[in-house]
């Protein structure tokens, strides 16, 4: 049973434009949105314009055929749909390992709906330090950003993000990445507020408060969550 195809089938069925306006949606990354992007190849679904903001999204999409658009000329969406790495009761979720959380955060708030998509294993009653919360930070601001983490949080320590021949890895926007670690993972709004707005940091890892809806399958079926909801695995 694959958890993450039977999650993209039920995801499926929010892409189901009403009316005469197109229906605008935004694709995330991983193997659930890979399932869904072969959902769509295979059941073509009238009115939709599809966005991304993974470079591996775009390439499959294309390769299916299925015609990508550009985020720049739109201002709304109206469902984004991605996975993570874990998520909580409340719908928090951290998008660490991929390390383009700038570009997929900038869809999933341009959404009028987002959803996270998933098997009921990312789920956790409160996100733990299982995960960091990785930032895109300003190269020259990495050591200030690294002391304003100490400061608020003493059990932290940042890691610039390394490729296999040591060198820090830069985004496409000719930033780093830094992983924060927690001994302890911190109030999730002081943690939030503390990164988000210092000097230096481009964008968290962290989306806080940001998903309207959870799409999670488990081995008896599919759970659809709301903030706050009692899931009915846990």
């Amino acid at each position: 049973m694959d958890l993450k195809k039977i999650a993209a089938e039920k995801a499926l069925e929010l892409i189901a434009p009403h009316g005469p306006n197109v229906m605008r949606v935004g694709l995330g990354a991983g193997s659930t949105i890979a399932y869904l992007v072969e959902l769509l190849a295979a059941n073509p679904v009238q009115g939709v314009e599809l966005y991304t903001s993974a470079d591996a999204t775009a390439a499959l999409l294309n390769a299916k055929g299925l015609p990508v658009h550009d985020v720049a000329n739109v201002a709304r969406l109206d469902l984004y749909l991605d996975g993570c790495d874990q998520l909580d009761r409340e719908l928090n979720a951290l998008k660490s390992g991929g390390g383009i959380h700038t570009s997929e955060k900038l869809l999933a708030r341009m959404a009028r709906e987002f959803v996270l998509l998933g098997d009921t294993s990312k789920y956790v009653e409160r996100l733990d330090t299982r995960y960091p919360i990785c930032l895109e930070v300003l190269t020259e601001a990495v050591e200030h950003v690294r002391s304003e983490c100490l400061r608020a949080f003493p059990t932290s320590r940042l890691e610039v993000r390394r490729d296999p021949q040591g060198q820090p890895i830069v985004t496409k926007r000719g930033h780093w990445l830094a992983d924060v670690r927690f001994g302890e993972m911190p109030e999730l709004a002081a943690a939030n507020q503390v990164l988000k707005f210092t000097a230096g940091v481009v964008e968290t890892s962290l989306f806080y408060r940001i998903a309207r809806k959870a799409i999670l399958a488990g081995p008896d079926g599919v759970t659809v969550l709301t903030a706050g909801s009692s899931p009915s695995f846990a």
